[in-house]
């Protein structure tokens, strides 16, 4: 059996469908062409019929990447087909991704159908989409808790019809990996044809065992794998790439390999991080900020006589380097382009200058600059064509003093002010920012994150606002903590006309 683990990355398709996360199409060129540089061999770039914004991004990231297979999301509907195959028209490699739901639950509640119709829709799907390409990977949806002899009976009926590639989906994150391993490798047995398809891991990690669960799919007969950047996903996310690139890359014993050029890791974190506006928890395995932080004082004597006493990763393995660039406000536009680039991003001059008048200002208000901060900064830029911008905010606060705030908008170039006072300063901010825009809204939830831990740091806010029926999510990122929740307020207020 063959020893490479192909990566597949939906980080752009189910990664892309959490709340709040989600990307524009320049966006996830972006992305696009980190996971070329990252070595992921497919890419799956949407799911095409959901929407015209997710039609334009998998044609223009077709167009962007050369080497990846782009892939598309379909149901078994000839229709969905159809769509995937005119968005996948510019790419050099494709596949069309489609299937059905397997499990009972499925059939009965979902689809109100039989096994049988389902069979026979699942092989009508396989064969319609390989009319239109030679590569065709069908999903068992819910295959998890599919009873294996129907499950087999699936697979087995599929690559006759053509499929190429069979995915065999944990959809609830309910399987045990000892029982996700086993159902593996009952397909490996009992599909005649199973050589004829490579078996493809999707798992969830709704309790937290989806790395566990793929891990067990590769060890038993597995041999594609579809994970995301950070383990984003849909509730509580999907098996994570980082995750089992390095596994893979530590345990030599196992004898399975990836493309996934490992040094890449950390900068397309810290990227997929920042556009989706989704912070990495601190003690996240191989890219949260503290993977490598030793506090206990004979961690740290371990380390300090020899690495291998608790560190099984080199940090530059995944692309953390303890001799970075240090940006303070004495940095010059190379240094600030030379580490933009290092975290991904191309800027063309008239982008640096502009950024460079930001970074100065937020140097001037830090001690030094990190990559995260510079994350912030680079995304800055999609605040430049909001409807509603804000111009001014001065609040005042203290011990014993009722907090009052003023604050100027600049809406569609016509300015405005207004004055309130509040519960607490950011209270008194956004009441005065409601005294400007006279809409009925909400405010449902309210995260405030720090990047690193500095009283200088730059303050992370996302938010939700209900209006008119709707959540809208909002972010701002600021020094001044007030400011940043104004800004993701802001953030969700220009939303409403999108």
């Amino acid at each position: 059996m063959e020893n490479k683990v192909y990566i597949f990355d939906t980080t752009l398709r189910d990664g892309e469908q959490v709340p709040g996360c989600q990307l524009n199409t320049v966006e996830k060129i972006q992305v696009a062409k980190a996971l070329e540089e990252l070595g992921v061999d497919i890419i799956e770039a949407g799911f095409p019929i959901s929407s015209p914004g997710d039609f334009n991004s998998v044609v223009e990231i077709s167009k962007a990447v050369t080497w990846p297979v782009i892939c598309a999301l379909t149901r078994a509907v000839e229709k969905d087909i159809d769509v995937a195959v005119e968005a996948l028209r510019y790419a050099k490699n494709k596949r069309i991704h489609t299937g059905i739901g397997t499990s009972d639950s499925h059939i009965k509640y979902k689809f109100n159908s039989t096994r049988e119709e389902i069979l026979e829709r699942a092989v009508k799907a396989v064969k319609y989409a390989k009319r239109f390409v030679e590569d065709v990977e069908f999903y068992a949806e819910d295959a998890g808790r599919t009873e294996n002899e129907f499950l087999a009976r699936v697979v087995e009926a599929v690559i006759k019809a053509g499929a190429t590639v069979v995915n065999i989906p944990d959809t609830t994150g309910y399987c045990l990996p000892s029982e996700y391993g086993a159902k593996i490798k009952y397909l490996c047995d009992n599909v005649p044809n199973i050589d004829k398809a490579i078996i493809s891991t999707h798992c969830h990690n709704d309790l937290g065992m989806a790395t566990a669960n793929t891990m067990a799919g590769l060890l038993n007969g597995a041999r594609q794998c579809e994970v995301t950047v950070n383990g984003v996903g849909e509730r509580a996310g999907n098996t994570a790439l980082e995750e089992i690139a390095m596994i893979l890359k530590s345990h030599s014993d196992i004898d399975l390999h990836t493309n996934i050029n490992t040094p890449k890791i950390c900068p397309i974190s810290r990227t997929v991080s920042s556009l989706m506006n989704m912070p990495v928890q601190a003690n996240k395995a191989i890219v949260g900020r503290n993977a490598f932080a030793h506090s206990s004082g004979i961690h740290q004597d371990g380390v300090l006589k020899d690495m291998s006493t608790y560190e099984i990763i080199d940090p530059k393995d995944v692309g953390l380097d303890g001799n970075s660039i240090v940006l303070t406000a004495r940095s010059g536009r190379a240094a600030l382009r030379s580490r933009l680039e290092a975290l991904g991003i191309s800027v063309d001059d008239e982008r640096l200058d502009a950024l460079y008048q930001e970074f100065l200002r937020m140097a001037d208000s830090k001690k030094e600059v990190g990559d995260d901060d510079l994350l912030v900064l680079a995304g800055g830029a999609r605040t430049d064509n909001h409807h509603v911008k804000l111009d001014f905010l001065q609040v005042t606060s203290g011990v014993g003093v009722k907090p009052v705030a003023s604050i100027g908008l600049d809406i569609a170039g016509e300015k405005f002010t207004a004055a309130s006072a509040g519960n607490g300063p950011v209270d008194a901010a956004i009441s005065a920012l409601k005294n400007i825009i006279h809409r009925q809204m909400t405010l449902k939830e309210f995260t405030i994150q720090n990047i690193t831990k500095g009283s200088d740091d730059v303050g992370k806010v996302h938010m939700q606002v209900e209006h008119d029926g709707r959540v809208y999510y909002g972010f701002g990122a600021n020094t001044d903590i007030v400011a940043a929740s104004v800004e993701a307020y802001i953030d969700c207020i220009n939303k409403f006309k999108e």
